[in-house]
């Protein structure tokens, strides 16, 4: 199906959605139904919930925010929410999970790691599986790609947040860098590695000082980051385990990534590019907050990000670079005849079995709501006369109050996505919008989707923590040039001979022959 018509079948899905409303019921029945305002479960008063999530945007939305008093007027509900910044999630979140001590609604935003799927194993968290029908709406916004890949023991233990596959995150070169330098949109690894080494070494801002690098990238503790893209266009597979690519399909059968030679050219293509000062000094501290502030002042000319996501970006530059327009920051079709395909969600927001079965259908009640048009739309427009104003029947919005409420941060709890969601938004200029989409129907061709996702392994609840941690340890050392790339050589042969890998290796091809 061709994209115009998936965004016009998609428009439509969001008209009627808008128009579907629930009333107010007991019970088993409290949900979706007859005609009238939008809200949930009116005649019980507001449900409270509190809820974990995280953040982006430089501040999280304040409790008075108007945007979140609306949703909650219009849902029917009193949200307490605990917003985390993205930067150190995941170290809360595990946290969390070890106390027991959690929200009524908690966003995991890796279903997939041992720490969730022990929890699930547990008991911890509903089977939403027996109540997903009965909440039209809320069900209209997953697709059975992402229900079924965050499927385990049979259920499903949470809701996905709904993502487009296509245009996930990939390198962004700015235009404007390479038109200044007569350089080409890099192809292959070895024209980005030279595109890279222009914007470290010919000024390519024309400010006469050697004060930018070739790509905003970083490393954690724990996982690739945005690094992982290098080893992606090497191996030609996607992945998802801490930015890290673990499994691709070689002639039918999984093969663990690491195995393959060109994960070495990978890490040795890294190491020189670090060498050369391509990426930041402080690659292995840099948190995904300054990575966006480095772009952001002009000390970079790629990063790793969504097109979709750009007004977060042009607009503080234009106050540094005026003359600097949207389609100066455009993504990569591919490189090496690759570019990533998202599975369709990011994350899941799960219910916890402290919770009461009543009170989960009326947070699925309250959810069911906030996916309708007349209230999904104050993520991206806010309120009349706060955020924007109309004029001539026109929205009008108000893009820096916007960003100054981070009301776009409520993605990130509710979301119903638009297939060209991740390339442009409605309010774009109107050339970023042709161009971007555009880009996006020129990725599809290639772009390449995690064959793992969803697999499970016994082994893989008490070894893959360990593997990943020695993984990138070595990985660090070798692109920080504490280790030569013959540290990676052998490490390689220590584990081919490691029991606990070959059995997750055998038990994760079980399971892929299996789907």
């Amino acid at each position: 199906m061709k994209k115009q018509q998936q965004r016009t079948m998609w428009a439509v899905s969001a008209t009627l959605v808008g128009t579907l409303v629930l009333s107010a019921c007991g019970g088993n029945e409290g949900n979706a139904g007859s005609n009238g305002e939008a809200g949930a479960n009116e005649a019980d008063g507001p449900t409270a919930i509190s809820v974990m999530s995280h953040f982006f945007t430089p501040t999280p939305p304040a409790k008075d925010n108007p945007v979140e008093q609306r949703i909650e007027e219009l849902t029917n509900s009193e949200l307490d929410i605990q917003w985390v910044s993205a930067n150190n999630y995941t170290e809360k979140l595990n946290v969390a999970l070890a106390s027991g001590e959690l929200p009524d609604l908690v966003f995991i935003n890796d279903p997939f790691t041992p720490t969730f799927r022990t929890a699930v194993s547990q008991g911890a968290f509903w089977d939403l599986k027996p109540f997903i029908d009965d909440y039209p709406n809320l069900k209209a916004t997953l697709t059975d790609t992402a229900w079924e890949l965050t499927t385990m023991n049979d259920g499903n233990y949470g809701i996905p947040r709904p993502r487009p596959s296509e245009a996930d995150s990939f390198f962004i070169v700015r235009q404007d860098w390479l038109d200044q330098l007569g350089l080409e949109q890099p192809r292959t690894a070895d024209e980005l590695y030279e595109v890279m080494k222009a914007f470290k070494t010919q000024d390519p801002d024309g400010n006469g000082k050697a004060d930018t690098i070739g790509y905003a990238g970083y490393l954690n503790p724990t996982d690739m980051g945005s690094m992982g893209l290098f080893e992606a266009i090497f191996t030609g597979a996607t992945g998802t385990a801490g930015g890290s690519v673990l499994w691709k399909d070689v002639d039918g059968e999984l093969v663990f990534t690491a195995l393959l030679p060109e994960m070495r050219e990978a890490l040795a293509y890294m190491a020189k590019g670090y060498q050369e000062g391509l990426f930041p000094a402080d690659l292995a501290s840099m948190k995904v907050s300054q990575v966006r502030e480095l772009f952001q002042a002009g000390g970079a000319g790629l990063i790793a990000e969504k097109s979709g996501a750009f007004e977060t970006y042009t607009k503080p530059m234009q106050e540094l670079f005026p003359e600097l327009v949207m389609t100066d920051l455009v993504p990569l079709v591919e490189v090496n005849g690759y570019n990533p395909k998202g599975a369709g969600f990011s994350g899941m927001n799960a219910i916890p079995k402290t919770v009461s079965e009543e009170k989960v259908r009326e947070i699925l009640d309250v959810y069911d709501t906030w996916v309708t048009d007349e209230v999904f739309k104050l993520h991206s427009e806010g309120i009349e006369g706060v955020h924007h104003t109309v004029e001539n029947g026109e929205v009008v919005l108000d893009a820096d109050k916007i960003q100054a409420d981070g009301i776009s941060s409520y993605n990130q709890i509710v979301y119903v996505a638009d297939p060209y969601d991740s390339s442009s938004k409605e309010w774009f200029p109107e050339d970023a919008q042709a161009l971007y989409r555009d880009i996006q129907d020129q990725k599809e061709a290639t772009s390449v989707a995690d064959v793992s996702i969803g697999l499970y392994s016994e082994t893989a609840q008490t070894y893959q923590p360990e593997l990943l941690k020695e993984l990138q340890d070595i990985k660090t050392k070798i692109i920080l040039g504490t280790e030569p790339i013959d540290a990676w050589d052998a490490y390689i042969e220590k584990l081919q001979s490691n029991a606990n890998f070959v059995k997750l290796a055998e038990e994760m091809n079980a399971a892929y022959q299996a789907r």
